[in-house]
């Protein structure tokens, strides 16, 4: 398990003013009332702040994974997670795959990786930076087996490795057993596969 966890870790109405751009990233809606360019205009808000603590330790996939292609078009709407905002990238091995969102696909490609930035609206309105999680599909025969060969990672908004059980979130991604453990982002905000 040590050694799974390592391998994950290797993986390594809106108010905002110019002014406090990324001090003061909130809003008087509900975040479920929130429209799709209020949620953007929220994310525009972080997005810099958020990809530079993700990348502060130095970890290699915690700085390019933002320039893999993104699988929706913005943030999707709250859900598992902990009911944050995610917005989903994946590396050129696994895009083309992914995109298909299909159950009958089979399993992703080894070397696959998505990355899902996340977010949060606290009941006050203001917007909470949240972690960056990674799946890796790793090559049958190994720890990962029980797990559906992939690595579950998660990177704190200051670039640390966080503690995380596999078993923990394949626990949730089990549910997807039927598209290889994957949750999409919601339908209308997925990027096509043309």
């Amino acid at each position: 398990m040590k050694k799974l966890i390592a391998a994950g870790a290797l993986l390594t109405g809106l108010s905002v003013s110019s002014a406090a751009f990324a001090a003061d990233c909130s809003t008087d809606v509900k975040k479920d009332d929130l429209s799709d360019e209020q949620v953007q205009s929220l994310y525009d808000c972080i997005k810099t702040e958020l990809r530079e603590g993700y990348a502060s330790k130095g970890g290699e996939l915690t700085a390019e994974y933002s320039s893999w292609k993104a699988a929706s078009t913005l943030p999707a709407a709250p859900g598992v997670h902990s009911k944050r905002f995610l917005f989903t990238f994946v590396n050129d091995i696994g895009f083309d795959e992914y995109v298909k969102y299909s159950d009958e696909r089979g399993p992703m490609p080894v070397g696959s990786i998505i990355a899902k930035e996340s977010f949060n609206v606290s009941k006050k309105g203001k917007v909470k930076k949240g972690p960056l999680f990674f799946m890796t599909k790793a090559a049958a025969g190994g720890e990962a087996d029980k797990y559906g060969n992939w690595v579950y990672a998660a990177f704190s908004t200051k670039g640390k490795v966080m503690k995380i059980k596999q078993s923990f979130c394949h626990d949730c991604h089990k549910a997807f057993e039927d598209q290889d453990a994957l949750g999409y982002p919601v339908e209308d905000y997925r990027v096509s596969g043309n």
